[in-house]
């Protein structure tokens, strides 16, 4: 074996696959370099390649992503309005625009038009890099927006938060809330919490 096969396979920038091993009969080299901690299991077949700072996974879907905006249920762990955890990356793209994702780590993307896609986007720093992220307001009109997909116990959630909260905007949220067409709605829920 020269040293070209002993490096880790590269598929993505920081993702192995199993069979990049089996393809050079190197299940001794994979086991060497899990026992070493320079890879780690995500899930059946995908192993990741341990760097030498850990880089917060938002920064690194936002590089996958570049032109996403992180949304609904990301959005709402960043700000602290809902208590779920979904496994997936949230974030919206522009309609028709394509994008080819990898395996690992897991995102769901939404299409918006422009309109509801350029509404609310704010940008935030985490590991020296700037990614974009809907702002407070929007985040909690998109979860009315689509509250028969998430439910009327999330939205409820995320809304009672949000009153809850002292760097709320209650003009900008009806502001949003207009624009994308949730106004009265909006407006209801909010003066039932309050």
């Amino acid at each position: 074996m020269n040293n070209e096969d002993k490096k880790i396979p590269r598929i993505e920038d920081r993702f192995v696959k199993t069979k990049e091993f089996t393809k050079r009969n190197q299940w001794n080299q994979l086991n060497k370099l899990i026992e070493q901690g320079l890879i780690t299991k995500v899930k059946r077949g995908i192993y990741y390649k341990q760097a030498n700072t850990m880089i917060d996974q938002t920064v690194e879907v936002s590089q996958i992503v570049p032109s996403g905006v992180f949304c609904l249920f990301t959005a709402w762990q960043h700000y602290h309005l809902s208590t779920q955890n979904p496994p997936d990356f949230h974030i919206a793209l522009r309609n028709k625009e394509k994008i080819r994702l990898p395996d690992y780590p897991p995102i769901k993307l939404y299409y918006w038009s422009e309109k509801y896609y350029n509404l609310g986007i704010a940008e935030i720093e985490k590991d020296r890099q700037t990614i974009k992220i809907y702002d407070l307001e929007k985040s909690v009109c998109d979860a009315v927006r689509f509250r028969n997909k998430v439910g009327m116990d999330t939205t409820i959630e995320i809304l009672q938060n949000y009153v809850k909260r002292k760097d709320k905007n209650l003009n900008k949220l009806n502001e949003y809330a207009q624009q994308l067409g949730v106004g009265n709605i909006v407006q209801n829920m909010i003066m039932t919490l309050l």
